[in-house]
């Protein structure tokens, strides 16, 4: 039975416009997108110990316990393949405080810039959920440090290996919620009053939650 033509004529319509939107939400090569959050760094627990005896041979060595911080995390990347991209995790300074146990307490700012080239298993489909995995590499700098008893302490720079993991929740053509985390080497030697005191072992898990657009 032949359809009448106002109903062939509507069924190709739908048609074209599920094609469209179809391609429209195709999550994949050519995007842009920028993502802005709030994330939390926080510390292994166990963050190594400080050798003190250069300082007084009366001291030995210290347990150092490093202390999470949350504040707004924003990242910037490019997909140059369906399945393959570059992003890159950027902050404001993170602040976060120590204590050397039972000896003095303290505190530094850090900035972690890290890179990581990520894997999307459904990119290049028009899937509303966007998983995805990385690989990476992460540099951090200290800044401001002090001790709570005037002695001055000097944190290296610090080069480390990442990991990532995180989806994207598609809304509509450009704006997405993210959830990410990030696992991050980042291992920093110590000097107090210009004397070597051992490696600070940091570690953080970076859990990151906010909105994702692409342009």
């Amino acid at each position: 039975m032949r359809k009448p033509l106002p109903a062939l004529l509507a069924a190709g319509l739908a048609a074209a416009a599920f094609t469209t939107s179809t391609q429209a939400l195709a999550y994949g090569a050519g995007d842009f997108f920028a993502r802005l959050g709030v994330a939390k760094v926080a510390p292994k627990s166990d963050n190594g110990e400080l050798n003190l005896a250069g300082l007084d041979p009366s001291l030995s060595s210290y347990g150092v316990n490093v202390e999470d911080d949350t504040g707004f995390a924003f990242t910037l990347g490019y997909r140059f393949h369906d399945n393959v991209g570059v992003e890159l995790l950027a902050a404001l300074p993170f602040k976060h405080d120590f204590q050397v146990d039972g000896v003095t307490g303290g505190s530094t700012k850090h900035l972690p810039p890290t890179l990581t080239v990520q894997y999307y298993p459904l990119g290049g489909t028009a899937a509303l959920v966007q998983p995805y995995v990385g690989v990476g590499v992460n540099y951090t700098r200290f800044s401001s440090e002090k001790t709570d008893i005037g002695l001055d302490l000097d944190l290296s720079s610090s080069w480390g290996a990442a990991g990532q993991v995180g989806v994207d929740l598609l809304i509509n053509d450009n704006w997405a919620l993210n959830a990410a985390a990030w696992y991050i080497d980042i291992d920093t030697d110590a000097k107090i009053e210009g004397v070597d005191v051992g490696t600070i072992k940091i570690d953080p898990l970076v859990v990151m939650g906010g909105i994702s657009y692409r342009f």
